[in-house]
């Protein structure tokens, strides 16, 4: 399974007993696949906010996710739309997105069919790549890198 690479939950709300009442209110609800509902936003914290509501393992793909692009993609730009973290280049459009599903976490190559060697599960829309990693997967760090440093060398797409 992919590490957290030292970033944690944050902790309960203080101000009520042990914190429950405040935290379970402020938790954002779960959406169908364990997908947290995260509102609308630019930048790295609603990117957080969404890793940080992620259930389970898929909380430390998030993170290990999140923390790959980061030290791959220089200056990279991130949001949240859809409940979704995407991750661009400024000016040069949206080049990732990943999502929570049941049984894995979809990492959305929006470019991904100009990619070598071309990720593994295909699309609706001619241009889309996925690769899903599951709970106990040991995903390719280099070629994961390598997709990284690829996508986000084309033109992305803007989506909104």
């Amino acid at each position: 399974m992919v590490r957290s690479h030292g970033r944690t939950r944050s902790q309960p709300a203080k101000g009520t007993k042990n914190g429950a009442a405040e935290s379970e209110a402020a938790k954002p609800k779960l959406l169908s696949g364990g997908n947290p509902q995260i509102p609308k936003g630019d930048g790295d914290a609603p990117v957080q906010a969404y890793i940080s509501a992620m259930p389970g393992w898929k909380r430390e793909v998030g993170c290990y996710l999140d923390a790959l692009i980061e030290r791959s993609v220089p200056n990279v730009r991130k949001a949240v739309r859809w409940n979704t973290p995407f991750y661009g280049i400024e000016d040069r459009g949206w080049f990732l997105a990943f999502h929570c599903f049941t049984k894995y976490v979809k990492v959305t190559f929006l470019n991904g069919d100009s990619l070598r060697p071309l990720p593994p599960v295909g699309s609706r829309q001619a241009d889309v790549r996925y690769f899903h990693i599951h709970e106990s997967d040991e995903p390719d760090e280099d070629l994961l890198v390598s997709w990284l440093k690829q996508a986000s060398g084309l033109p992305g797409k803007e989506m909104f």
